[in-house]
C-alpha cells in the first residue's frame, strides 16, 4: 500500500481555492489533469502500461526534477562522475521512476488526498506541499512532496509517506552498489533493469 500511495499521491486530490501558493497550485492543478483522464479511461484503470507511461510523460515527468533528484541519490559519487555519465545517469533513473508512476494508475479506485495549505516567504526557493492520503476505513497517510525553485519554475525533486524519502531509500540502494561496482557499471545495471522492465506489456 504504502509503494502505490508514493505515487499516487501525485495524483488524487481535492479542488484548491484562490490565491494558492504556486507549489501548492501547481500540485492541484496536475492532480486535476491526471484525475479527469483516469476517470475517463477505462484502460488506465485496468492497468494498460503503455497508456499509464504516456500520460505519465505527459502530466508528471515535466514537473520532476530529474537532475537534482540523481544528484542526491548518488550522494558523494556525483562528484566523481563526469559530464557524460551524470547524463546517462539522470537519463536511466528517469526511466526506473516513470515505470514506478505509471503503475500506480492500475490500483486507482477513486481514492482522495486533501492538499494542506502551504506556508512560505515569497522569497523561500523550496518547499514542502503536505498532503492527507485519505483511506475508507483507515487511518489517513502523510505524503510530502519535497519542491525547489528552478529557472524553469517549481519543480518536484522527492516524495515522502510518513516520513519515509524515496530518493533517501534509492540512495542506500546506490550506495551498497557502488561499494562493489564503478560509476559505469551501475548505469549499465540501470540500463539492463530498464530494459528487462520495458519488456514487460
Amino acid at each position: 500500500m504504502r509503494g502505490f500511495v508514493f505515487f499516487l499521491s501525485f495524483w488524487i486530490t481535492a479542488a484548491g481555492a484562490a490565491q494558492q501558493p504556486e507549489p501548492e497550485a501547481l500540485v492541484r492543478r496536475i492532480t486535476a489533469e491526471v484525475l479527469q483522464e483516469l476517470r475517463a479511461d477505462k484502460a488506465l484503470q485496468a492497468g494498460d502500461r503503455q497508456k499509464a507511461i504516456r500520460l505519465a510523460e505527459a502530466k508528471i515527468l515535466p514537473h520532476v526534477d530529474f537532475m537534482e533528484a540523481t544528484r542526491f541519490v548518488m550522494g558523494r559519487a556525483w562528484s566523481r562522475a563526469s559530464p557524460a555519465q551524470r547524463e546517462r545517469l539522470a537519463a536511466e533513473f528517469r526511466r526506473l521512476l516513470i515505470r514506478t508512476y505509471a503503475n500506480a494508475f492500475h490500483g486507482y479506485r477513486g481514492q482522495a488526498m486533501e492538499v494542506l495549505p502551504v506556508r512560505m516567504h515569497p522569497q523561500d526557493t523550496e518547499v514542502t506541499v503536505r498532503n492527507r492520503y485519505v483511506r475508507p476505513g483507515g487511518p489517513p497517510l502523510m505524503v510530502d512532496y519535497a519542491m525547489h525553485k528552478t529557472p524553469e519554475g517549481w519543480k518536484i525533486f522527492d516524495v515522502a509517506v510518513e516520513g519515509i524519502s524515496l530518493l533517501m531509500v534509492y540512495r542506500a540502494e546506490f550506495a551498497e552498489q557502488l561499494r562493489r561496482v564503478a560509476i559505469d557499471e551501475l548505469i549499465q545495471g540501470l540500463s539492463e533493469k530498464n530494459e528487462a522492465r520495458a519488456e514487460l506489456r
